[in-house]
């Protein structure tokens, strides 16, 4: 016998992706836990989403649906170790069929990701379990499972973006992570939309492996992350302001710094369309996540969005997701 099943028979999820400002890199731990002054994102959650829906099955056996199909009698057979260890986290472990769905490519575009899935997939599970988890609670195990379980060589602000939503200021150190919304006037953030722009390379490749690859140099590493650290204070300031031209310059001086910190960051692909970019009327641009491949964050005016379109690159405006990770459907 099966027994008697939950309350609730399907439920969907829904979670931002992210683009951070400035300070990307100072949220891996062995930088923010050994800075005296920890490390600092400025970021947003972009309104491009991931859904994930988790059903109820008629049998007890877990299918899971993304890029390929996994149908297991026991979840500590799943391949998607994301899936896995939310399942095993939520003890929601058996008689499921869960579907994760992507707005946009959702595996090394530099926009989190990954992470959102983690984020939507600790939610959608919380919810059919019965649970009402807050955004720091799926952040934290979003950091669990991804770090600390599966080791993953990655930072800490892509999961508190997908929870919290919105445009933050996040402070990372000694195990810590305090978001403090920032106080964007309505227009500014209107303008937002009207004056940056999501360019895709064409290219991605996976955070993990980027961030895996050694430094040209320890030193020189430490002394690039932190004036990005300096740099997403910077950012910070710019947006409560509404200085969104200074925010495109700090992008183009945050990309030099970023870009030198392994070779594995830039490649020649990718500066043939940073050239093409700044040539199109940008005040500055910076390649989104880890680097390798992904989004270019651009900042400029309509012409230079009809300009990059000219060319055949694929652009996206950037719009603010308020909501964070939520829970769209129960029935």
């Amino acid at each position: 016998m099966w027994g008697a099943p939950p309350p609730v028979l399907m439920i969907i999820s829904r979670t931002p992706l992210r683009v951070s400002f400035c300070g990307g890199g100072t949220d891996l731990d062995w930088f923010s836990n050994s800075e005296g002054s920890g490390g600092m994102v400025t970021s947003m959650a972009l309104d491009r989403h991931i859904h994930v829906t988790v059903n109820r099955r008629f049998d007890e056996l877990v299918r899971v649906s993304y890029s390929k199909m996994e149908l297991v009698e026991d979840f500590e057979d799943l391949e998607h170790e994301l899936v896995r260890e939310a399942m095993r986290m939520t003890g929601v472990t058996s008689g499921v069929e869960i579907t994760t769905i992507a707005d946009i490519p959702s595996r090394g575009t530099g926009l989190g990701s990954s992470s959102s899935v983690t984020v939507g997939l600790l939610n959608a599970l919380h919810a059919y379990a019965g649970h009402d988890p807050s955004p720091r609670q799926l952040a934290e195990q979003a950091c669990e499972i991804e770090i600390d379980i599966l080791g993953q060589p990655i930072g800490r602000q892509d999961q508190y973006a997908a929870s919290f939503g919105g445009i933050n200021s996040i402070s990372f150190g000694r195990g810590t992570a305090e978001v403090v919304p920032l106080d964007v006037s309505t227009k500014t953030k209107n303008r937002m939309s009207e004056e940056f722009t999501l360019v895709f390379t064409g290219m991605t490749r996976s955070a993990s492996e980027v961030l895996s690859e050694d430094p040209e140099s320890e030193a020189d590493k430490l002394s690039r992350l932190r004036e990005i650290r300096e740099h997403a204070d910077s950012a910070r300031d710019m947006l409560e302001s509404g200085d969104l031209s200074g925010l495109g310059g700090l992008l183009k001086a945050t990309w030099e710094k970023k870009r030198g910190i392994s070779s594995g960051v830039s490649i020649d692909e990718i500066d043939e369309i940073y050239d093409q970019i700044m040539d199109s009327g940008a005040t500055g641009a910076k390649l989104l996540g880890a680097g390798g491949g992904g989004f270019f964050l651009v900042h400029g005016n309509a012409k230079t969005r009809e300009e990059l379109g000219n060319l055949g690159l694929v652009t996206m405006p950037l719009g603010i997701d308020e909501q964070g990770s939520t829970i769209v459907h129960r029935g």
